[in-house]
């Protein structure tokens, strides 16, 4: 099955989500995880100028709703964002091979009614799985919520490894803390939600969480489910397969109605029509260049097509 092509016009919402090599908990949290991964995304965004709305960090895949400008700005971020990851977490968990399942997956969100439903995802997890209680809030691992609902800053450390080597190869000595800086994330509202002040929209937030504590109370009872706590979930071995992983097909785009789901797949169609158009009239011109380049050599990709 061919891999369906990236299409993110510039300027969409899109929610971003990337998984775990067999959905093994490699991204189990703890405090120094936890405080790296937030440096991790806050230097991404501070290099990138990302605007992030929310975002989750469970033990085995992650959540980003995020407005690029484009969608290299958006793989250039992932890129960072998951690369880093893997070498923190694999480096606490002594885990030496690949941490990623697969690239990230990216969906645009069609609407504001389709934004505030997946927010609502995005927040509940943690409660939504009856993995913890409390709500989304007593989730142990990197997520938004206190920043979402009361302000709390999101701060997190970065530690320039590369720097550090270099340091090491110069034969220096490498306190733990030499090399590590503070970066802050900053959230922006939905764009449904701009309109309103902050405080109100994190009463808008704390409404939401309050109908995702009672939505899996009510999930909890009904199943005769008792939630995993907080001490379970930190005392999991990071390298352990789980026996069944739940896999569904990732919808195609975040709409809240056929009508804009269908204007998307037209756009979607245009897309993939152009793309197909541009690859012939390039196979038909490689012969032009071929010459420029020595055998056995991989000439160098084209640049993205950024809109002027």
């Amino acid at each position: 099955m061919t891999r369906q092509l990236r299409f993110v016009p510039d300027h969409a919402l899109v929610e971003v989500t990337t998984r775990t090599l067999h959905g093994r908990p490699l991204l189990r949290p703890s405090p120094e995880l936890n405080d790296l991964v937030l440096g991790i995304i806050g230097r991404a965004q501070a290099h990138y100028r990302m605007t992030i709305h929310a975002f989750v960090v469970t033990s085995t895949h992650a959540h980003f709703i995020l407005s690029p400008d484009n969608a290299e700005q958006l793989a250039r971020f992932m890129q960072f964002v998951n690369g880093n990851m893997a070498k923190q977490a694999g480096r606490l968990h002594l885990w030496p091979e690949r941490l990623w399942s697969r690239r990230y997956r990216s969906i645009v969100i069609a609407d504001e009614q389709a934004a505030l439903a997946r927010l609502r995802y995005v927040l509940a997890h943690g409660a939504k799985e009856g993995l913890v209680e409390g709500g989304p809030g007593s989730w142990p691992g990197a997520n938004c919520v206190a920043a979402l609902c009361r302000g709390e800053p999101l701060r997190g450390t970065w530690l320039d490894r590369s720097a550090e080597y270099r340091a090491r190869m110069r034969g220096e000595s490498v306190p733990g803390m030499r090399f590590a800086s503070t970066y802050d994330i900053k959230l922006d509202p939905l764009p449904g939600l701009q309109h309103l002040t902050e405080s109100q929209r994190q009463t808008e937030t704390r409404h939401m969480i309050k109908g995702i504590e009672a939505e899996a109370e009510a999930t909890n009872r009904a199943q005769g489910r008792v939630p995993m706590g907080v001490a379970a979930i930190l005392a999991q071995d990071p390298h352990a397969r789980p026996a069944r992983l739940e896999r569904r097909p990732a919808p195609f785009v975040h709409a809240s109605d056929r009508e804009t789901a269908a204007g998307f797949r037209g756009r979607y169609r245009c897309y993939v029509d152009g793309f197909r158009a541009g690859a012939r009239r390039l196979k038909a011109r490689v012969g032009e260049f071929v010459d420029l380049f020595p055998l056995s050599s991989f000439p160098p990709a084209l640049p993205f097509n950024a809109s002027s």
